[in-house]
Formats: C-alpha cells, structure tokens, sequence
C-alpha cells in the first residue's frame, strides 16, 4: 500500500515538473518596446487605503508615462493617515492625477472591490488599469501591456509582479503563491483553454478593455470576494472573454508585505482560492508536498529517492526562473517555505471558522 501511494506522489511531483517546465518554456515576455502607432487612451485607477509609504513612489512612477495615459485616479478609502494628503501633492505636478475621497463603505461590499467599482464609474479611457498602491512600474511597461493586449485582441490582462523579498521572512514565505500556482497551473491555457478552472489574477495590475469591463461590472458582480481577482478571470474565461496573466514581470515590481506575520495574514486571506475554494486541496497539496518524501524513503529504494529530490529540485528551479526569483534560496529553504505554508492554510481555516479576517484595519 505504502508503495503505490510512494508512487502516486511521485507521479504528482513529476506533473508539477511538467507544469513548472511548460511555464517557464512557453512564458509571454512582453515587447521590448511598444508600438508606437497606439492610440488608445488608459486609465490608471488605484485603491488606496493608508499607504502614505508606497502611493508617492507609484505617482511618481506614473508622471513619467506617455500620452496613453489620460488620467490617474486615486480612491482614498477612508485613510487614517497622509495618503490623501500626498496624493493632492502630486496632483499639483500633474494635472492627470485626481484624488476622490469616500464618502463610506456601501454595505455588503469588500473595501477594495468597492474602490475599484467606484473608480471604473468615473473612469474615461478605453482601458482601466488598476494598480495597487505598492506597485512599482518602469521601462514603459504600461504601454508594452497595452500593445499585447491590442495585439492579442485581448478583454483583460493580469500581471503578476517581481517581487522584493528583504527579510528572511517574507523569502520563506511570498515564493509559496507562486510555488502553488506555477506547479499547478499552466500559464499557457490561461488564454488557450476555455475551461473557467483554468484561470488566474493578480489584482495588483489588471488591465480591462473598458467596453467589456462596463458590460460585465466584475467588481460589483464579486463586491464581497476576498479573492476577486481570481474570481473575475475565472468569470471572464466562462463568458468566454479573451484574457491572459503573465508572471513575474520585472518592469512591474512590489513588496507585497513587510516581514512575515503580514505575509501570513495577507496570503490567509485567499490561499483557498488557489485549489478551487477548497480548503480539502490545500491541506492534501501540503501534505504531499511536505511529507511526501517520507513515504517515497519507505519504498526503501535509493534510485526512487533520488528521483523524486531531483524531481523536487527541478520544479523549484524553473518556477524560480519563471518568477525571477533567487534558485539557490527557493531550493535552501524548502523546509521552512514548506512549514510556513502550513501555517498560512491552519491560520486561513481558523480565521474562516471564527470569521476573523482583518486586513488594513478593516474586518472582511
């Protein structure tokens, strides 16, 4: 018994293989430059909620854009500290940028879904770009995103950003998002297959074809989604939508939490919404992958182990690749990644079960 099971998760690390293998292989590396010939107008949306650290560094970013961007508005999500105040700041340097302020969370929504909804109302362009406050952008990528998606004749385009990883904590703990969606889901049938399951987001940069996003409303359809990005790309794909996500573009970079316990609490969030809503997959995903080669040392055969940790080693090198991330570290702290992982599934479930998601200061 011990042994067909040895070979069932053998069997699971070699489709991860094939799946971080097939991502880094056939991964959409944008234009170096874009299309100079473009003329459709971007609208740049941001919800902002107490970031006075990150939004004059993204402004700053953004004032040094092209003509594509017509406006850049910022929703101050009842901020406790100077976010609107740099805001109104960097509007005077640049005419393209708005602050609105709200006026209080409608009942029913998710703070941020309700930002972005209240922004896409006001905004003008053919296409709204919703960026987070913590985003970086260079090198025209903006422009470089719109021609692809002009290009590929395309309703919604996500990116998945590089990511800053400073402390140890945030290095043992961020690579697992892309550990699970890179080893599970194969980037390329994103936009070539018309299975809903088959699909994924990153609300940090979203790009939508404005007429589409205005027909569907997507934030309003999942105001109360702690994981609306996945569930509008899913969406999108089941009306049968042309979209795509890309991973780890370096021209668009964040650091997404500071240390550890924020990235805990910020990945507890939405962990389940990478294996289905199921918190049954997650658990069995971490299982297999932790403890696997315990039951693979059982078989007691030295070619079968040393299969499996070079299969192991493989995965996390072309994940690695494809996310521009650190090999020698993602293949160093396997253990720790792997217990931190855990820990964020344990602490999703409890916080489910005694509804005790926090994030921002805000209960959702």
């Amino acid at each position: 018994m011990i042994k067909y099971i040895a070979f069932f998760v053998l069997g699971f690390s070699f489709l991860q293989l094939i799946v971080g293998l097939m991502n880094w292989v056939y991964g959409v590396r944008l234009k170096e430059k874009s299309s100079s010939t473009l003329k459709k107008a971007i609208s740049i949306l941001i919800p902002a909620r107490n970031e006075e650290y990150n939004i004059g560094s993204l402004l700053s970013d953004l004032i040094q854009t092209g003509d594509n961007i017509i406006e850049i508005i910022v929703f101050d999500d009842e901020s406790t500290d100077k976010t609107a105040e740099i805001v109104e700041e960097y509007s005077i340097k640049d005419k393209r940028i708005k602050l609105i302020k709200s006026q209080g969370l409608d009942e029913g929504w998710l703070g941020k879904n309700f930002a972005c909804h209240k922004l896409s109302l006001l905004a003008k362009g053919d296409y709204l770009l919703f960026l987070d406050s913590d985003v970086r952008i260079k090198n025209k990528v903006i422009e470089r995103s719109l021609d692809y998606v002009i290009r590929e004749k395309l309703d919604f385009l996500s990116i998945f950003p590089f990511q800053n990883m400073l402390s140890f904590g945030e290095k043992i703990s961020i690579p697992n998002m892309n550990f699970i969606l890179l080893s599970l889901l194969p980037l390329p049938l994103v936009s070539l297959s018309k299975f809903p399951s088959l699909a994924a987001a990153n609300g940090q940069f979203m790009l939508f074809d404005n007429n589409t996003y205005k027909e569907i409303e997507p934030h309003k359809l999942f105001k109360n989604s702690k994981a609306e990005d996945i569930e509008i790309s899913r969406h999108y794909k089941k009306l049968g939508k042309n979209i795509n996500c890309l991973a780890s573009v370096k021209d668009v970079s964040c650091r997404m939490y500071n240390g550890l316990p924020d990235a805990i609490q910020g990945f507890s969030k939405n962990v389940n919404y990478f294996f289905g809503n199921s918190y049954i997959l997650a658990i069995l995903f971490w299982i297999i992958t932790t403890f696997g080669i315990i039951l693979v040392l059982l078989v007691q055969s030295l070619d079968l182990f040393l299969i499996y940790i070079i299969t192991i080693i493989l995965t996390r090198i072309y994940i690695s690749l494809t996310s521009n991330q650190n090999i020698l570290e993602n293949i160093l702290y396997i253990i720790p990644q792997q217990v931190i992982l855990g820990i964020i599934i344990y602490k999703s479930i409890f916080n489910k079960r005694n509804k005790q998601f926090k994030w921002k200061d805000r209960m959702i």
